[in-house]
């Protein structure tokens, strides 16, 4: 396979995982945004523990979608969080427990509860935020990770390992359809 043709095939997985996350937050909107939610397109996060180049349309998915459905502030913060979340997952990549992938699913929870958290606290709270409603916030934010990573993301990593045409079409290894 040339270095030419292995470029096209990794751009076109990142347009497709970006198309895939703005389709999944606007398609499940009420689930996708606001302080009580599990966008079940962060499940896309533990991509990355197929290539690096998954950070990539990620993190370009998760500011469509936060450009299509929420605010410029969501652009700019979700859109870090989700960036620190798929470089720390692809550092970790290799780590499994129990077989399962759940140490990739650590960062996508963590650094959303903590920077979407304090997000929701500063910016859209009616009250003035508190370390009491930031923990609220980064606690709410985080459950709804925990199920979108936690169970999702480490479901869908599972499956793309244990499926050698899946596995295929997103790394460039393994059995060519």
């Amino acid at each position: 396979m040339s270095k030419e043709t292995l470029s096209v095939h990794t751009l076109a997985r990142c347009a497709v995982v970006a198309a895939l996350y703005v389709a999944l937050c606007l398609g499940l909107a009420p689930f996708s945004y606001g302080a009580v939610q599990v966008r079940v397109a962060e499940a896309l996060c533990l991509l990355p523990v197929f290539g690096a180049e998954y950070i990539l349309g990620v993190t370009l998915g998760c500011a469509l979608a936060n450009l299509l459905g929420s605010t410029m502030v969501d652009v700019l913060f979700g859109t870090l969080a989700t960036f620190l979340a798929c470089l720390c997952t692809w550092a970790v990549r290799h780590a499994r427990v129990g077989g399962l992938a759940i140490p990739a699913a650590v960062p996508p929870i963590l650094w959303n509860a903590a920077i979407v958290g304090t997000e929701i606290a500063v910016f859209f709270s009616n009250a003035p935020a508190t370390p009491a409603l930031i923990f609220a916030n980064a606690l709410s934010v985080g459950a709804g990770e925990v199920i979108s990573c936690g169970v999702l993301g480490v479901a869908l990593v599972r499956l793309i390992e244990a499926n050698p045409r899946l596995l295929a079409l997103f790394t460039d290894r393994g059995v060519r359809a």
